[in-house]
């Protein structure tokens, strides 16, 4: 409207200059050629709206994910860019793996995705117990599917290359059990260390889960960790997987990882390099100290404007300044504001405001 506005205020200053008769007829003639130029892009954007309001769900709206150079996209082509929120270590926060808490995030804080978090392992993570964590795993997967939203399955660990047979057989019973659903996306190797090689170790690492995924699921994104607690993603340059799903990952500390990080995720992204941030917290590495809005928000601004997608950390009611929630905050979501910490309502308030709905 600001356009047709524009064109006929032009239109009425130039034909004044024009004789009386034929300045009134074309003058009319302008205005009603711009209605309707007016009227076709009303009408154009108004079917792109209503073609996402047929949507019920982002899974319905997006699709089939891919990779297309340094952009996820979905099954248009469009690039699009998931924002949610990340559970805890399975272990010891198992009280959130509930289809209560998938179904809560997702009606009341608007998320696109979540992350379950499988310790592997940690004191009583996967190594110790498998059964008992996948069927956490299962039971977050499940009820994204029944709620239309994406889910990361990460293999949470800081030394997945010494126990690849373990990360192989996971990743392949859960393509065998979940890879037709375009649901899924696969982290397969969550912060790897500071004195791992990506060329001598990371890259042989997923190059060998790869291969077992795509033995059951040939096109769901596989995310793929970097050195030093998956900042190094410059590292990747010149020396890529050979899968055309792929993204690397990304996380970060805003009151600790600033300007610095960002330009190393630039050179990748620069690269033609996909970037993933499957976690980041609004707080110091540690998951404690003080929430830093103002980094917060530069991040923000810097994965808007390069359409990376996110997760934060995290959905878990431990005493430290990351966690979304105030400690016995319910298993099963309907937490009132009250229940959400400073962070938690900075992430949410977020959520809500930038992500479509449905």
């Amino acid at each position: 409207m600001k356009t047709f506005a524009l064109k006929t205020v032009l239109l009425v200053f130039f034909l004044s200059f024009l004789s009386c008769d034929n300045s009134s007829n074309d003058l009319i003639d302008a205005i009603n050629d711009n209605n309707e130029e007016t009227k076709e892009e009303e009408n154009t954007n108004e079917d792109e709206n209503n073609s996402n309001n047929t949507a019920k769900t982002v899974v319905d709206a997006y699709g089939q994910l891919r990779i297309k150079g340094s952009k996820i996209v979905d099954k248009n082509d469009n690039a699009i860019q998931l924002r949610g929120m990340s559970l805890f270590w399975s272990q010891w926060m198992p009280q959130y793996y509930t289809t209560g808490t998938v179904s809560w995030l997702k009606e009341d804080w608007n998320v696109t995705i979540v992350r379950a978090a499988m310790a592997v392992e940690d004191n009583d993570g996967y190594l110790s117990n498998p059964e008992r964590e996948k069927a956490k795993i299962f039971t977050v997967i499940d009820a994204a599917i029944e709620q239309g939203i994406y889910v990361i399955v990460d293999w949470h660990s800081h030394h997945a290359e010494n126990h690849l047979s373990e990360a192989k057989s996971f990743f392949a019973e859960v393509a065998q059990k979940y890879g037709d659903k375009p649901n899924i996306i696969y982290e397969i190797y969550n912060e790897p260390l500071d004195g791992v090689s990506w060329n001598n170790t990371l890259k042989p690492y997923h190059e060998a889960v790869i291969k077992e995924i795509r033995k059951y699921d040939p096109d769901n994104i596989v995310v793929c960790g970097t050195r030093v607690w998956s900042q190094r993603v410059d590292e990747v340059i010149g020396n890529e997987i050979n899968d055309a799903n792929v993204a690397y990952t990304l996380h970060y500390y805003a009151a600790s990882h600033k300007q610095y990080l960002r330009d190393i995720a630039k050179q990748a992204i620069d690269n033609n390099l996909a970037i993933f941030v499957t976690e980041y917290g609004t707080t110091e590495y540690t998951g404690d100290g003080y929430v830093d809005t103002v980094e917060s928000k530069a991040w923000w601004k810097f994965l808007d404007d390069n359409k990376i997608s996110w997760c934060n950390w995290s959905i878990a009611d431990k005493n430290e300044k990351s966690a979304a929630l105030t400690p016995g905050a319910s298993g099963n979501g309907n937490w009132s504001l009250d229940q959400v910490t400073e962070s938690g309502k900075l992430v949410r308030t977020e959520l809500i405001e930038k992500n479509p709905t449905f």
